[in-house]
């Protein structure tokens, strides 16, 4: 029995722990992330603004449904192995430029993605850069120490460089967490 509860104790100090190290965490973070892709920008361009293609090239994603247009932007929703997750285009500067924002309330994270496509050789280099927000104290322990800030951004450019036949490695640019405010 004591060494049941001394397990029990253990586990509970751990949560603890990781609760405590997820409220001194900051909320937000900044990650740029970036990759070579064989293909031109006008090509990239297509695949980042089509999302009804997405679940064509991107594993994670199972399905896109075409969402009303928020002030004239384009706005869907994916729905895959991290649930389902509203998006609206907030800035589009076409074939160089676009700038996307999560809109569900409802989620412990949130945040948007600004994708900038370049021409490098006979094809691109897009980098992305995440300006997210993690409102959970365990969700953002978890981006923070498990998963990385910059693996949903890997993930994505990876998925993207097998797109057009290529193996691609990100790179992480930069990463920054603002300083926690108390």
């Amino acid at each position: 029995m004591r060494v049941l509860l001394i397990v029990v104790g253990v586990l509970v100090a751990l949560v603890l722990l990781v609760v405590i190290a997820g409220y001194l965490l900051p909320v937000k973070h900044v990650v740029t992330v970036s990759a070579p892709i064989p293909a031109p920008p006008d090509s990239v361009w297509a695949a980042l603004t089509r999302p009804k293609d997405y679940p064509s090239w991107r594993p994670d994603v199972a399905a896109v449904d075409t969402l009303p247009d928020q002030d004239g932007h384009a706005a869907w929703r994916e729905t895959g192995k991290n649930g389902s997750i509203s998006f609206v285009v907030e800035q589009a500067e076409r074939p160089r430029r676009l700038v996307t924002r999560i809109t569900d309330k409802s989620l412990p994270f949130g945040g948007g993605w600004e994708y900038v496509v370049t021409p490098e050789g006979a094809g691109s280099r897009v980098r992305i850069t995440e300006r997210g927000e993690v409102y959970n104290p365990v969700f953002r322990f978890v981006s923070r120490f498990v998963m990385g800030h910059s693996a949903t951004a890997r993930g994505y450019l990876v998925s993207l460089g097998r797109k057009y036949g290529a193996e691609v490695t990100p790179e992480v640019e930069s990463q920054m967490e603002p300083a926690a405010t108390p």
